[in-house]
């Protein structure tokens, strides 16, 4: 057991250095891995920008029918051209996603809670390492509860999802959850964001903070924003363009594209952030010049 009387608390995160043992390759902390995850890494982030803009709709695991992705089958083929990764559970993909989409797929892999549940906090590893191979998943997506009742089971979880992943070279995301009695703050998320990459997981979900540009440097494999819960647009495009220009590699944007009054024009205006280096004012000046 580490001795933690007397630990500095860290302060220098270098926020303006590049990450240095990426090598050749454009996704961070990748350059030492094989052939295989490299390729699906690929698939995710983009070769170009070394970003990825990820479609979240997975909310139906714990919650049920959600406003806006009432139907699956009609909304994912309206939006799976204007992002790059597709992010739900297998049942979901397997009826509504065409097999020819030609789009990355984040598999979630975790579950076991529910909205009637008063603790969200205890998961199972709920799809195998077989059927994940069968889905041709880009990488398996972890719910990781850090700070919670679950926390135990929820790593071990992890660790086993990265345990059988890597023997078949697949990419493994934990997924910060923040529980009700846990603070959004860069304090927590880089402890959180840095146990999960510790523990193996190739890329790491979390949400925005103050000081993240100090979580982004401290997580040494990429970070991929969460948009949470329903924003304006406006709002939503500025907590995008903050993220990428902090640090993050991507968005994984749920809410704010499938509960927009315009979802394509929103995707397109998150990618013109995550891929084209656009302002958020520069963003939405095009989101608001594509509805008219």
């Amino acid at each position: 057991m580490a001795d933690l009387e007397g630990l500095k608390v860290p302060h220098d995160y270098h926020v303006d250095t590049q990450f240095a043992t990426d090598g050749n390759f454009h996704v961070k902390g990748a350059g030492n891995l094989e052939w295989g995850v490299k390729k699906h890494l690929s698939n995710i982030f983009s070769p170009k920008s070394g970003n990825t803009v990820m479609f979240a709709f997975d909310h139906g695991y714990f919650m049920g029918s959600v406003s806006g992705l009432e139907r699956l089958d009609l909304f994912i083929p309206k939006i799976q051209d204007h992002v790059d990764v597709l992010m739900a559970t297998r049942g979901a993909i397997r009826t509504c996603v065409r097999p020819d989409c030609g789009k990355s797929i984040a598999l979630r892999v975790s579950s076991g809670s529910s909205m009637l549940n008063e603790d969200l906090s205890h998961e199972v590893v709920a799809v195998d390492i077989e059927d994940s191979i069968r889905m041709n998943a880009d990488c398996l997506a972890v719910q990781t509860f850090i700070g919670a009742d679950g926390q135990l089971e929820s790593l071990d979880n992890l660790s086993k999802v990265i345990n059988a992943a890597t023997r078949y070279s697949i990419p493994v995301m934990g997924v910060v959850a923040v529980g009700k009695n846990m603070e959004r703050t860069s304090r927590y998320f880089k402890l959180a964001t840095r146990i999960i990459a510790e523990m193996g997981a190739n890329l790491v979900k979390t949400y925005y903070c103050e000081d993240f540009e100090e979580v982004a440097a401290a997580c040494p494999v990429p970070i991929v924003v969460a948009g949470g819960k329903k924003l304006p647009e406006k709002e939503a495009l500025t907590m995008a363009y903050q993220s990428i220009r902090d640090g993050a590699h991507g968005l994984d944007m749920g809410r704010n594209i499938f509960q927009s009054l315009h979802p394509t024009e929103m995707a397109d205006a998150i990618g013109k952030i995550v891929h084209e280096k656009f302002t958020d004012k520069e963003a939405f000046e095009y989101y608001s010049e594509k509805i008219k």
